[in-house]
């Protein structure tokens, strides 16, 4: 009996001994987990960004337009001074263009002239008709004259001859009368009528020529020709060499080495009469927390210490989608465009009560859910096992991100790292702190 009673109780230490080393291997191969209860915390957003200097304000360089340009020896982000070269024209160019203005000032000039000689021509043979029109007249007149007088004499001799028959019973002589009375009306308003005609043609001709801009368009054309020669000769006269009007930094450079000048602009300068301003790119989350009129923390390439400024203009980015683009004035005469600068900017935010490290939180087609340490019992006894609980965030940034309350309280075990990957139901082991 003694000898059942301890082969038993070894039997028993057997099992326990087994037991616990199945509880322990089973123990060694569930995933280890740490855990940490929500927080309340304030929320703190910081947003730095990095940007360039630019100008405040810009101006133009033009040039003659059509010229092509040789070479360009500055770059965007050079900084010239008023007489620095800016660029050299073609010469060869240059030489090809004067030469078809010499053809079209040759062409224009023959024109002017051709129109001259027509217009001489046209004056002798108005000159010439206004003579025989005058030398018509005088004639006429002269004839006309002459048929008056004669109609006058007739009426003369039939009244003589009327007179002479002094019983004036001679029908015939009176007809005769009457019908060289007739004759003199006739003749005198064939005379007028003739002058007045002869008098009138003399009139036409003496009138004014229509009025043509042929000659004054002609000669204006000649005129710019000759302007546009003159600054063609002065250009080779200088080598092609242009120079800078006014001093600035290079911002933009509109056409390069082999184009020819726009009517537009060559090149913009920086205005140095206004202040520069630093331009930074933010994103959706970033614009959220600067509005124009904040002050910032603005620090410059070169400079030791930070500028407090205010965001002078903020608005979404016209290069870049779904970005924006945030402008900050510097002090006067602080800051070279194309130099590089950064912004920073901290907002407390809001105090929330369920705050969790960003690590904790999971992310499955735009829910967010946390996994939740929890216990039960299991083979082995009272064991850890994963929940997966959705969740509302609230906010967040690097360090935290608040949680809506309800499904979590203080008390809740939040999962924030693992040995092993893991899933909604599976038992794991606790690493408590």
């Amino acid at each position: 009996m003694k000898k059942m009673i301890a082969g038993f109780g070894i039997f028993l230490i057997f099992m326990a001994a087994c037991t616990l080393i199945s509880k322990s291997v089973y123990a060694y191969r569930l995933p280890m987990v740490t855990t940490l209860c929500p927080e309340s915390k304030y929320v703190e957003h910081t947003v730095e960004a990095e940007g360039l200097v630019i100008a405040g304000g810009e101006k133009p360089v033009t040039y003659l337009p059509g010229f092509r340009i040789a070479s360009m020896p500055v770059r965007v982000g050079d900084r010239i001074e008023e007489g620095d070269v800016l660029f050299r024209i073609d010469l060869e160019d240059l030489e090809e263009m004067m030469t078809k203005k010499e053809e079209e000032i040759s062409k224009i000039s023959l024109q002017i002239n051709t129109i001259l000689e027509n217009q001489a021509i046209a004056e002798q043979k108005k000159e010439l008709e206004l003579a025989r029109a005058r030398e018509d007249y005088d004639t006429t007149a002269r004839i006309q004259d002459t048929q008056v007088g004669r109609a006058l004499e007739n009426y003369v001799q039939a009244e003589n001859e009327l007179e002479e028959d002094l019983n004036g019973e001679d029908k015939e002589q009176k007809s005769a009368l009457q019908n060289a009375a007739y004759g003199e009306a006739d003749a005198k308003a064939a005379r007028d009528e003739a002058v007045k005609q002869a008098e009138r043609r003399v009139e036409d001709i003496l009138l004014p020529e229509n009025v043509s801009s042929d000659l004054d368009s002609a000669q204006m054309e000649l005129s710019g020709l000759l302007t546009e020669r003159k600054e063609l000769q002065q250009i080779k006269d200088g080598q092609g060499i242009v120079t800078a009007p006014f001093g600035g930094v290079i911002t933009q450079i509109l056409v390069g080495t082999g184009g020819r000048i726009p009517d537009t602009a060559v090149m913009l300068i920086s205005d140095e009469s206004l202040p520069c301003q630093l331009k930074v790119t933010l994103d959706k989350e970033q614009k959220k927390y600067i509005s124009p009129g904040d002050s910032i923390s603005v620090k410059l390439e070169g400079q030791s210490g930070e500028l407090e400024e205010k965001v002078a203009y903020l608005a979404e980015s016209r290069e870049a989608a779904e970005k924006y683009e945030a402008l900050v004035e510097l002090p006067k005469e602080m800051g070279t465009p194309g130099v590089s600068g950064s912004i920073s900017r901290k907002e407390q935010g809001e105090k929330y009560r369920l705050c969790l490290p960003p690590a904790a939180l999971h992310e499955s087609e735009k829910q967010y859910y946390v996994y939740v340490l929890k216990q039960r019992e299991g083979i082995l006894g009272e064991e850890y096992y994963v929940d997966m609980v959705n969740v509302k965030v609230l906010d967040k940034n690097d360090s935290w991100a608040a949680v809506e309350e309800g499904v979590l309280d203080g008390e809740s075990r939040i999962i924030v790292s693992s040995t092993k990957e893991i899933r909604k139901g599976e038992t794991v082991r606790w690493e408590s702190s």
